[in-house]
C-alpha cells in the first residue's frame, strides 16, 4: 500500500474513472463524440458503440442485443445519447437505449446543435429516449450544458444515477430499420 507525503496514514488511491457509454449517429455526429471524448477522457472512460452498423454482420436481433449488452453496456453505469439531425431514426441507437434500460443504468439525452426539429419547432429525439424524458427517468440537456465543465458533467451523471428505476419506460417496440 502506498502512503501520501511524509508517510501520512492516508492511502493514495488512483482516481477511478467511471465508464459512460456514448451512443450517437456516426455519419453525422462523429465530431461531437470526438470533442466529448477528448474533453472528458481524464474523468470518464468513454465507451462508444464502435459503429455497430459496420461491425455487426448479423440479422439476428438476439445476437446483436447480446453484443450490445456484453461489449458496450456492461461495465458502464450511464448511457449518454448524442442527439443530432438523424439520431432519432437509427435502429442501433434505439437498441442501445433499450439495453441500457434493461440494465437499469442511468440515461442522459444531449441535444446537439444539429438536432432535427419538427414543424412545431420541437427537437426530434429517439422514441425510447423521449418516453424516458417524459417519465422523468432520463435527463435532457443541451450540448452547452453537458460540456460546460468536467465538474458539471460529473454532477449531471450523478443526478441521472439517482433517478428511480420505477420511472423506466421500455415498452416501445424495438426499431427494426433505420429511418
Amino acid at each position: 500500500m502506498s502512503y501520501g507525503l511524509l508517510g501520512s496514514m492516508q492511502p493514495i488511491h488512483p482516481e477511478i474513472r467511471h465508464k459512460v457509454f456514448v451512443t450517437y449517429h456516426h455519419g453525422g455526429d462523429q465530431s461531437y463524440y470526438d470533442d466529448f471524448s477528448n474533453a472528458f477522457h481524464d474523468i470518464y472512460d468513454v465507451i462508444y458503440d464502435n459503429s455497430l452498423e459496420r461491425r455487426v454482420d448479423s440479422d439476428d436481433i438476439n445476437y446483436v442485443m447480446r453484443r450490445i449488452r456484453e461489449n458496450h453496456i456492461a461495465g458502464s453505469s450511464c448511457t449518454i445519447v448524442l442527439v443530432g439531425k438523424d439520431t432519432w431514426g437509427r435502429k442501433y441507437v434505439d437498441w442501445e437505449i433499450m439495453a441500457t434500460l434493461e440494465k437499469e443504468h442511468a440515461l442522459i439525452g444531449v441535444q446537439l446543435p444539429t438536432a432535427a426539429r419538427s414543424d412545431e419547432n420541437q427537437i426530434i429525439v429517439p422514441g425510447r429516449l423521449y418516453d424516458n424524458i417524459q417519465s422523468g427517468f432520463a435527463l435532457w440537456l443541451t450540448w452547452q450544458q453537458i460540456t460546460a465543465s468536467a465538474t458539471q458533467l460529473q454532477q449531471y451523471v450523478a443526478e441521472a444515477k439517482t433517478r428511480g428505476t420505477g420511472l423506466i419506460d421500455n415498452a416501445r417496440d424495438r426499431r427494426l430499420r433505420n429511418a
